[in-house]
């Protein structure tokens, strides 16, 4: 037996052999030209149903089985719940800081403390202003000596006019001076100028202050000004609206997302838009008689907006493509279509169709994913009212 070598080694293949067997045997290992067609026949049949064979029934390709239920949009006047992120301020905020130059003598209130109008709340040490009001007083008694005397020997005619005007001006200078020292001292005691709730403290007994240092804040809460901005498409309508005497009546969302108790209304617009975003700051006024809200919170306005005919649809009858909103819309031989829209504001499970539907047009409620564009479907139409009723019913 002869092997024939390759570049690597020994072929496969057997060139020549005087052995018969091993010649019958080489022989009977190669297939048949028949052989081969027939193994590739069967080895086919699996592709060709697989691929051009004909479907199972019903689930022929542009066919969606079963009976789909679709509606109209509902053409009504509804009210939208507009929300606006907004800041909390006490109706009255202020700073109060020091008057006079001294020593913190004495704190009479607490941090977070509810104080009465006149309330005393710091006391600066005294007695260099009390000095100064007895200095004050000396000299005003002084003054005043030599005015009565004065003017007494004028009545005698021994000094002349002039001389009395001298002296009463003198008299009236010391009585300036003893004021201005006594209110000097006044500003020793530090009273709260309305009724509020006490701030942090910035400084402690004992502190040297400077005048017009910074003690603590002070804010009024009995009422809160929420502020909020609006965009000028819906400053317009909410002028239109208040011009026509419907007003508008606000709510208010706290940050753990319950609705306070109160309501609010709109007290004042701001001058002038904000060139950089196109809004104008509103301001509204809450009753806050609980003390609930407090200056610096956030929360939401939620505004009401009243819509007059429009188009009302569910919102689980629209999907997303690219971060466009669609519908399918079942035409006239009942195939659906694709057909993408522009939503307004959203309801609870609704949205306000701005474009892309008309009110007579039909659309598939449920079963989006189960169909595609150009099948033809079996729909149960129902009527617009019975679905927005019962919305949560239907909900996937």
């Amino acid at each position: 037996m002869f092997h024939v070598f390759g570049p690597k080694g020994p072929t496969a293949s057997l060139r020549r052999t005087r052995d018969p067997e091993v010649r019958l045997h080489h022989r009977a290992k190669r297939p048949s030209i028949a052989h081969t067609a027939f193994l590739l026949t069967i080895g086919c049949a699996p592709l060709v149903v697989g691929c051009g064979g004909h479907a199972e029934p019903g689930e022929h390709e542009g066919h969606a089985q079963g009976r789909y239920p679709a509606t109209t949009p509902l053409f009504t006047d509804t009210v939208v719940q507009k929300d606006y992120v907004c800041q909390i301020h006490s109706i009255q905020h202020i700073e109060v800081r020091a008057l006079e130059k001294g020593y913190l003598q004495d704190m009479l209130v607490d941090e977070g403390q509810q104080v009465k109008e006149g309330q005393l709340m710091f006391r600066i040490r005294p007695v260099l202003y009390q000095a100064e009001v007895q200095r004050a007083q000396a000299e005003a008694e002084f003054a005043g000596i030599e005015y009565r005397n004065t003017k007494a020997l004028a009545d005698s005619n021994v000094v002349s006019p002039n001389e009395l005007a001298l002296a009463k001006a003198r008299y009236d200078k010391a009585l300036a001076e003893l004021n201005a020292a006594q209110a000097h001292l006044g500003f020793t005691e530090i009273t709260a100028p309305f009724s509020g709730i006490v701030g942090r403290f910035h400084v402690r007994k004992g502190s040297l202050l400077d005048e017009g240092e910074l003690l603590t804040e002070l804010s009024d809460n009995s009422e809160m000004w929420v502020y909020f901005n609006v965009p000028e498409a819906e400053y317009l309508e909410y002028r239109k609206r208040s011009l026509a005497g419907t007003g508008t009546k606000l709510t208010l969302k706290m940050a753990n997302g319950e609705v306070f108790d109160r309501q609010g209304e709109i007290t004042a617009i701001e001058s002038d838009f904000n060139n950089t975003t196109g809004n104008i700051a509103f301001r509204a006024t809450f009753p806050n008689p609980q003390g609930l809200l407090r200056h610096g919170e956030t929360g939401s306005i939620l505004m009401d907006s009243r819509l007059a005919g429009v188009l009302l649809i569910p919102q689980k009858a629209t999907f997303e493509v690219l971060d466009h909103r669609y519908v399918f819309v079942v035409d006239g031989t009942d195939t659906l279509r694709s057909r993408r829209i522009e939503v307004g504001p959203e309801l609870q499970h609704v949205f306000v169709v701005e474009e892309g539907l008309t009110k007579d047009d039909r659309f598939l409620l449920e079963g989006l994913r189960k169909v595609k564009d150009g099948d033809k479907v079996e729909v149960e139409l129902l009527d617009p009212d019975s679905v927005m009723d019962h919305l949560g019913l239907y909900a996937e």
